[in-house]
């Protein structure tokens, strides 16, 4: 039987819903919240992203705002903006648009934002928080591949759960959400040995590498639940020998989905949750923040 869908633009549509109800109440009770996007440079993919961030953000009724820096700011002008919104008590979500331009360091960007405005979870506070199972606010892609394993209604106690690709924002924070739901969890990577040996057994498997379809049928287990993580442009001819480019994921999901039990598109997958996973983030940043101040 072919696989159940994972359908992540209708949840993430159920998930804006309720974060709209959510910005009301507290935009009634408590004053606005607003969102303060970052963007250093011209890169197009980053502005086109802000405004798709504004769009949604103003639909849920979070005020948004786009700080703007040029190309040839210093990574000490980055660092006074970034504190003189951490200090705005009106400000209470702070992203900061990637990539930056080369002479700037991202880590040092990142990590100088208040962990409590931190709405993408990147700052080492809210990583480090992790293995402790109590971030301030957690990575959003992470967020989107528990909410799509969570919705594919497998049993994650006591599962075998593979995840390859161990990045710091992806990866590790899925393994330690995995391993805090009682999964048996085996990380994955470049180094893997014969990777088919631990991916065949996992019931859940979520691969997160940039690699375009690494994953085909032969590598999961029947009936598995698969989660893609991947977004990779690729350049294909179709079948007049005309070349077009086509956005695909990490996982072959044609040939997966005959045999696994539960598979996240690419695209419609883990990307439009993650966005939602952004918005509910905004929301649990203010709610954090005025618990500190009451």
């Amino acid at each position: 039987m072919p696989a159940t869908i994972l359908d992540g633009a209708a949840y993430a549509a159920e998930i804006r819903a309720e974060v709209t109800r959510q910005v009301a109440w507290h935009n009634a009770h408590h004053g606005p919240i607003k969102l303060v996007a970052v963007l250093v440079g011209s890169d197009a993919a980053g502005r086109i992203y802000a405004e798709s961030q504004r769009k949604l953000s103003v639909k849920v009724g979070v005020q948004y705002e786009l700080v703007e820096l040029p190309d040839s700011a210093t990574q000490a002008e980055l660092l006074t903006v970034i504190d003189r919104l951490n200090a705005d008590p009106g400000v209470t979500g702070i992203i900061l648009q990637l990539p930056l331009p080369p002479h700037i360091d991202t880590a040092a960007a990142q990590y100088r934002i208040d962990p409590y405005k931190d709405v993408e979870g990147v700052n080492p506070a809210n990583i480090g928080l992790l293995f402790y199972g109590e971030p301030i606010i957690a990575p959003c892609t992470a967020l989107a591949v528990t909410e799509l394993v969570r919705r594919s209604g497998v049993t994650e106690r006591g599962a075998n759960a593979v995840v390859i690709g161990q990045s710091r924002i992806v990866g590790k924070p899925v393994t330690m959400f995995l391993l805090e739901r009682m999964a048996t969890v085996t990380g994955c990577h470049i180094a893997t040995r014969d990777l088919a040996a631990h991916t065949r057994q996992a019931d859940i498997l979520v691969v997160a590498v940039g690699k375009p379809r690494l994953v085909g049928a032969d590598l999961v287990k029947p009936g598995a639940v698969v989660i893609d993580v991947g977004i990779n442009r690729i350049s294909e001819r179709d079948d007049s020998g005309k070349e077009i480019r086509r956005t695909v994921g990490d996982v072959d999901f044609e040939s997966v989905a005959a045999v696994a039990g539960a598979i996240s598109p690419v695209p419609g997958g883990v990307g439009p949750l993650t966005v939602a996973m952004l918005l509910r983030n905004t929301v649990e940043a203010a709610r954090k923040q005025l618990a500190r101040r009451i």
